[in-house]
């Protein structure tokens, strides 16, 4: 039987993925499903494993630094389905400059073959 705390275990390890900057690591998180997307702030959604890959592999690439931290506000489960809602606080170095912005998280997971995986990950800008 699996767990709420099964999911935010995925999730943290998605964040440390995410910190790391190790698209590999992300890719043993993300499913491979046609059906994953991803939507980065202010950009169109992404669909499939490829597209999402891509994307962090650009934002990667381009990073000199990253600090994540990601404050959970909710956890739900529901069959093998489970979302995370949540702040997330990001540190980037770029090569030009120093960014700090919050947003808004949504991380959608999917129970299959006794693991969970995101699934659908929106976040939006928080404006404060």
């Amino acid at each position: 039987m699996t767990t709420a705390q099964d999911v935010l275990t995925t999730n943290q390890a998605f964040y440390e993925a995410f910190e790391k900057m190790d698209v590999e690591a992300m890719g043993l998180i993300w499913s491979k499903g046609a059906n994953a997307t991803c939507i980065h702030p202010g950009r169109n959604v992404l669909q499939g494993w490829d597209q999402i890959r891509f994307s962090w592999d650009q934002i990667f690439r381009n990073t000199n630094h990253l600090e994540v931290a990601a404050d959970v506000i909710s956890t739900e489960l529901k069959g093998d389905l489970a979302y995370v809602v949540l702040v997330e606080s990001l540190v980037q170095v770029v090569p030009d400059r120093r960014m700090e912005v919050q947003g808004m998280v949504t991380n959608i997971f999917e129970y299959a073959d006794g693991n969970w995986y995101l699934l659908h990950r929106h976040t939006s800008p928080l404006v404060r």
